[in-house]
């Protein structure tokens, strides 16, 4: 979000960022989206809502009925940054995503959570039927895609990169965010890719 606001010369959109922890218990999502909205309604002109529907099931776009705000398109990041039609079409049921964030937090967001640094022997049960990790590319880094690669055979896993850029995500932020448009606005999301 911070690559594409400075690209954008979208430096009057504000970000408040919540924990981008929540996405390994998706239950959470609605209701912190719920408090930081209700901190921060009526301060600002708009909000936005920098999510999918990121495992909620639903839920989180009842919400955003609810309090009328706008969210991201597609069931998860991966879609948004693919870009939500591109994804579909894929239907990808084998493969495993992962971001340039998700890369760079492999460990704190898959390995530790699922048990593999205690029990490596679980690897198979959570990624057997997965036949490719690919990484879903916002930026052109080597090193990154040399860490992705590392992490696909960490998993078992075929390897496949797509420099997908900030996909579905800029084409939201061009709407909502126009320079010329309300100098207060402010979107809510995850924290942002480093």
């Amino acid at each position: 979000m911070l690559a594409l606001r400075s690209q954008r010369g979208l430096d009057h959109v504000g970000l408040i960022c919540l924990p981008a922890k929540l996405h390994n218990s998706p239950e959470r999502i609605p209701g912190a989206v719920r408090a930081t909205v209700a901190r921060h309604r009526g301060h600002y002109a708009q909000i936005k809502l920098l999510y999918a529907d990121c495992g909620t099931g639903g839920a989180l776009a009842a919400l955003c009925e609810e309090l009328g705000l706008e969210m991201l398109p597609g069931a998860h990041c991966y879609a948004v940054y693919d870009g939500v039609a591109r994804f579909a079409a894929r239907a990808e049921m084998r493969s495993f995503f992962l971001t340039d964030f998700l890369v760079r937090q492999f460990d704190a967001f898959v390995w530790r959570p699922l048990g593999l640094d205690r029990h490596p022997e679980l690897r198979d049960a959570y990624f057997g039927n997965y036949r490719t990790l690919v990484h879903l590319a916002q930026v052109d880094a080597p090193e990154t895609a040399a860490l992705a690669e590392s992490h696909a055979a960490r998993l078992g896993l075929a390897f496949e990169r797509r420099l997908t850029g900030y996909g579905d995500l800029g084409v939201s932020l061009d709407g909502w965010a126009r320079p010329d448009g309300p100098r207060s606005a402010r979107s809510l999301g995850a924290s942002p890719p480093r």
